[in-house]
């Protein structure tokens, strides 16, 4: 197993981590937490993808690496605001 595949099985493997708090339902501060490795995925993909040539994947991670460090700020630092009883 060279480095490429090792980088790719780990994007893999740590989406994987990631859903599972979601799909859960853990609460708010734990999905927070779930972003890690959301962008770990991201780092692994977009550094083993070029080296293969395999270029959907490594564009299709740009988005989401610059997106999840912005969700996971807002689920772990921010409050949710109460909601109105009706």
């Amino acid at each position: 197993m060279n480095l490429a595949d090792i980088l790719k099985w780990s994007a893999s493997i740590s989406s994987m981590v990631a859903v599972f708090p979601v799909t859960l339902d853990l609460g708010r501060h734990v999905k927070g937490w779930r972003f890690l490795p959301f962008i770990g995925s991201s780092i692994c993909c977009i550094g083993g993808a070029p080296m293969t040539g395999d270029a959907p994947p490594w564009a299709g991670r740009l988005v989401p690496f610059r997106i999840d460090p912005f969700g996971g700020d807002r689920h772990l630092t921010r409050k949710r605001k109460p909601r109105d009883s009706d």
